[in-house]
């Protein structure tokens, strides 16, 4: 088994576990939210279909006002009105013209319009007193999306804008991958449920509700598969029953090197195939990666912040494959650093920071609650600011990479 991994090793190895393509199936489309797409969306028709006017005012043909002005103005009759949801029914010829509100189509031989308040009116008819050109103020068939066009890919996250535009295409369902689940089992005498009384010396588990609200982000369901005391075969027993009902198997506590480490243990027991142990990453190096048949076994550190990290950074490519995302790897952006840091950094170090724009330069902005345990730095972070391992203390305004969360 490998140890000490670095975290481009431990991604590319979670990545080498064989997957095949999610499955799909039909949802509405009020339910598609934040799923992933099963299929590349192209659009059948156009949008808007026809052109419309975007205004309540007036459709008329350019030319008849070519030559308006104050002490010349042009007045034109009326032939109609043409409510949004209607079909214009008079053609429009030169002289005339017809009412007109916003969204509705444009009656034939129009290519302008005008609102109401630059007009003078009447029931009967619109007066000008400045010329309008042709094709002013009209919405062209097709100017949002044109027929043909691919509105969004196979693997993308539904965003409410693209089931919008689904739902403009005349689209009530559309394909998704089936979202895959993941047990979360947490390890440890210590903890304690929520909800429940709480011994001197336990602690509240917390990280089956971060690691799961995340996991969510990444186009998995997650479920808690419970805590498990400090015993092997008790956490091997719990591996073994939540397997069937997952597709991937997290763990948290154990995963270390201590006497009361037994998730490393249980997945020998388990006879899983180890893919490596621990990784060259502070906080979340914690972490080891075991194949059972074709499932991930992952069991990440006890300490939530660490488990979190962990997650996020290493285990994140695997996962959004799983769920049948396209764009999978992490995408670092360059940063400044706001404030200096001031300590030394032996081994690679992940900070919880913040994007904050100021006169238009990106910066990294570190938050509070940096340890391994803590959460409270995770409240408002967008970002894990990556410092290389050997680096000395560095000033503010030295440039860093950073990864979104």
């Amino acid at each position: 088994m490998l140890k000490n991994v670095s975290p481009e090793e431990a991604r590319s190895l979670l990545l080498s576990i064989p997957q095949a393509s999610p499955e799909t199936e039909l949802v509405p489309l009020m339910s598609a939210f934040g799923r992933v797409l099963a299929e590349d969306v192209f659009a059948d028709i156009p949008i808007p279909p026809f052109d419309r006017s975007p205004y309540d005012g007036y459709a008329f043909r350019g030319a008849d006002t070519s030559g308006a002005s104050s002490e010349n103005p042009v007045t034109l009759k009326i032939t109609e009105e043409i409510p949004a949801g209607s079909v214009p029914t008079v053609d429009i010829t030169p002289g005339f013209a017809a009412k007109i509100l916003t969204g509705a189509p444009m009656p034939r031989g129009a290519d302008a319009t005008v609102k109401y308040e630059l007009t003078e009116f009447t029931p009967e008819t619109v007066t000008f007193r400045a010329p309008i050109a042709p094709d002013s103020d009209v919405v062209p068939r097709g100017d949002d999306v044109e027929a043909g066009a691919l509105l969004a890919r196979r693997g993308d996250f539904i965003s409410p804008a693209a089931a919008g535009l689904f739902a403009s295409l005349g689209r009530r369902e559309i394909p998704v991958f089936r979202r895959p689940r993941a047990a979360v089992l947490n390890t440890g005498s210590e903890l304690v449920e929520p909800g429940n009384p709480l011994p001197f010396g336990k602690i509240y588990n917390s990280s089956v509700f971060t690691l799961s609200g995340s996991l969510a982000a990444l186009g998995i369901d997650a479920y808690n598969a419970g805590v498990v005391h400090d015993d092997p075969s008790a956490i091997a027993d719990a591996i073994s029953r939540n397997l069937p009902l997952c597709d991937v198997m997290i763990t948290t506590g154990g995963a270390s090197v201590g006497d009361y480490d037994f998730a490393v243990g249980a997945a020998e027991a388990l006879g899983a195939v180890p893919l490596f142990w621990k990784t060259k990453l502070k906080p979340g190096g914690a972490m080891l990666a075991s194949r059972i048949g074709d499932k991930l076994l992952l069991a990440l550190s006890g300490n939530p912040g660490s488990a979190l990290i962990g997650l996020l950074h290493i285990a994140a490519p695997f996962l959004r494959r799983l769920a049948g995302l396209r764009e999978i790897a992490p995408e670092p952006v360059e940063v400044l650093l706001k404030e200096p840091l001031v300590k030394s950094s032996p081994r690679a170090r992940l900070l919880r920071g913040r994007l904050e724009i100021i006169c238009g330069i990106a910066y990294f902005a570190e938050q509070g609650g940096q340890g391994s345990g803590a959460l409270s730095g995770f409240q408002s972070c967008d970002l894990l600011g990556e410092i290389p391992a050997g680096s000395p203390p560095l000033p503010a305004g030295a440039i860093i990479k950073a990864y979104r969360v």
